[in-house]
């Protein structure tokens, strides 16, 4: 792997939440610079990052993905109208787990009906274990543009083998693409991650359409 094929591929993070206006500037510079697919930060900030020129996400019922799609669509209606090409929704996942599947994904659903642009839902896959197949099927049907693996705020983050769940998952819809993110820090990281996209989907599927690593360091990994 080139790091210039995993650095096209990048959505460049920073969602602390306490960002100051010269940081965001920071980020979206060295986004701007370096090519990569997109920022991704919270809604609040989504104003001065698209004065950059910049591709921008947003993250919206984050990082809680309570049950509220009253929330999940203000945040992403939000995003939008203020610039953002990109909403990063968090599944209920608690909730998904639990007995409430159909509120679940209704706040998916609100997500996709305030998001004109591309959707990525967050479906914590640490926390899903041997279910986050079931949920990234869900995630798909309810019109998730992306499945994606963690809001990086829960450990464990991705992993391999949730990786290759829901890329199996988004094979067999026969449309969608994959976001690796929580806890991406290497080359050696991002290398595995394209390795099963490659070998499920074929080598010439992941592109900034269908494929995107959210990390806030490996930008610096790739370049060295």
């Amino acid at each position: 792997m080139t790091p210039h094929r995993a650095i096209a591929l990048l959505d460049l993070t920073s969602l602390t939440g306490t960002e100051t206006d010269a940081e965001i500037d920071a980020l979206c510079e060295r986004a701007a610079e370096h090519g990569v697919a997109a920022v991704c930060v919270y809604p609040q900030y989504v104003a001065r990052a698209v004065t950059h020129g910049v591709r921008v996400a947003a993250v919206a019922n984050f990082p809680e993905g309570d049950l509220d799609a009253d929330r999940a669509a203000r945040d992403a209606k939000a995003a939008v109208a203020d610039g953002a090409a990109e909403v990063d929704v968090v599944l209920p996942w608690r909730a998904w787990l639990g007995d409430d599947r159909g509120g679940a994904i209704a706040v998916v659903e609100a997500a996709r009906r305030a998001t004109p642009g591309t959707l990525k839902v967050i479906l914590e896959s640490g926390q899903l274990g041997d279910r986050v197949r079931a949920a990234a099927d869900d995630a798909l049907v309810a019109g998730a543009d992306f499945v994606k693996t963690s809001t990086g705020k829960v450990p464990p983050g991705a992993s391999p083998e949730a990786a290759r769940a829901m890329m199996e998952a988004v094979r067999d819809h026969g449309s969608g693409g994959f976001k690796a993110s929580g806890g991406v820090r290497t080359r050696e990281d991002a290398e595995a991650y394209l390795a099963i996209a490659d070998e499920l989907l074929g080598p010439d599927w992941a592109t900034p359409d269908t494929f995107r690593i959210g990390a806030s360091s490996l930008l610096d990994a790739l370049l060295k």
